[in-house]
């Protein structure tokens, strides 16, 4: 270990449940430790010394993949092949995976992907990582080893390229992508001159990238809890325009940031980001996610939210807000679709224009949908055949009741229905 510096953070070592958690016992155990140098790597130590949430878990070792496989089943645990040429084996403990990769280092790369040859020396392997807060290990027994300072920068919110940016940009054009998510998610000071330089210079790289590696990265950093910084940076480097012809950060993708604090937003799901989504590409936003080549499903929500931020600024007063609540909130992606749409009208509404956006979209978050009352069966029952004028029976009376704030009861409409039969 005299290869690597070890820092004592507090003077003390890392002592975190997850670390001890049954499944990482039967891994590491599984894999010698701690007679074998094993240790947790990347994103979970990161995040350790931050305190943030730990997901996923990653480990690294000296032995090779063959030795890795044959460890795991030796000790009964499931072993994939995952990342196999790349010396990556997942592991699997008590439903959970762990990617447990062997010391590597890069031998050849061509700005996308890297050939390697597996060694047993930990700071080559740390050498070839992207960021110095991404390039720390930890063994078993809580040692953190920083061979680059990355403890320091991720306290200080500083995203720092391990060695040169230019030449680690230059080994895979993704780094770029990865800079621009990380500055989002773990920046706090200034992005370097240097660092944005290189990325200025190299943007070009970027065409290399497939759509799925883009968009990936693209999400991850508009799920972040404030991305401007990051999406100005990606702005003023032409990054941005690299990568979506019709992407600009305008004043309503800046409103929707700051604005979102006063709405109680819900973070997990597509629809949040698929929000700034539009924001960001405005009247590309439809062409951009298919050459992004989003799912069905993203497509069409986001569809969805444009119609509802479309139909919005209107809506605020009945009947035009009880026609908002059906046709959005009783739409096919339910209320959270409906208050996006919200969101983006108020954000993209002028400065002149007195709305009360909040009450509105407590009007909308608080709304219980109802259903229509009616069916097909009861147009039937009343003589009519089987055919397109049930259809047109029933919208007739729906609009009605709609409008009205969705009071009418089951015989009410009976009776009407009945009325415009004759």
């Amino acid at each position: 270990m005299s290869d690597m510096r070890v820092l004592s953070l507090s003077g003390m070592n890392i002592s975190a449940p997850w670390m001890t958690a049954p499944p990482v016992r039967a891994v590491l155990k599984a894999l010698g430790a701690p007679d074998i140098d094993v240790r947790f790597v990347g994103g979970c130590v990161r995040d350790a010394i931050l305190g943030r949430p730990i997901t996923d878990i990653d480990l690294a070792t000296p032995d090779i993949p063959d030795v890795i496989v044959a460890k795991l089943e030796s000790a009964g645990l499931k072993a994939v092949p995952t990342g196999l040429i790349h010396g990556t084996i997942t592991a699997v403990a008590g439903g959970q995976g762990f990617e447990v990769t062997t010391l590597r280092r890069d031998t050849a790369c061509d700005g996308r992907h890297a050939a390697v040859e597996f060694t047993t020396n930990w700071q080559e392997d740390a050498s070839r990582r992207d960021f110095t807060f991404n390039a720390m290990s930890l063994s078993s027994d809580g040692q953190v080893f920083d061979p680059f300072g990355g403890a320091v920068d991720a306290k200080a919110g500083r995203v720092r390229f391990v060695g040169e940016p230019k030449d680690r940009i230059q080994e895979d054009y993704l780094r770029i992508l990865r800079y621009f998510r990380f500055l989002a998610s773990h920046g706090r000071a200034a992005p370097d001159p240097k660092t944005l330089k290189a990325c200025k210079d190299l943007r070009s790289g970027l065409t290399q990238l497939s759509a799925e590696r883009v968009a990936g990265e693209f999400v991850k950093l508009l799920s972040t809890e404030n991305p401007l910084l990051s999406v100005h940076a990606m702005a003023s480097t032409g990054v941005l325009k690299v990568l979506f012809a019709g992407a600009r950060v305008a004043p309503d993708f800046e409103k929707l940031i700051s604005q979102e604090g006063k709405f109680d937003v819900s973070r997990q799901t597509d629809v949040f980001w698929l929000t700034r989504w539009i924001a960001i590409m405005s009247d590309s936003a439809v062409d951009a996610a298919a050459a992004m080549k989003f799912s069905v499903k993203q497509c069409r929500i986001l569809e969805a939210i444009i119609a509802a931020a479309k139909a919005a600024p209107e809506a605020q007063v009945p009947p035009n807000l009880y026609r908002y609540l059906h046709e959005h909130v009783g739409g096919a992606y339910g209320a959270e679709v409906a208050l996006a749409g919200i969101r983006l009208a108020s954000a993209r509404a002028k400065n002149d224009e007195v709305q009360d956006w909040s009450a509105f979209y407590r009007a909308v978050q608080d709304w219980p949908p109802v259903i229509f009352p009616l069916m097909g069966k009861d147009v039937q029952n009343l003589g009519v055949p089987q055919g397109p004028e049930i259809g047109q029976l029933l919208d007739a009376v729906k609009v009605r009741w709609v409008e009205e704030g969705f009071k009418a009861s089951k015989a009410e409409l009976m009776r009407r229905l009945k009325d415009n039969l004759h």
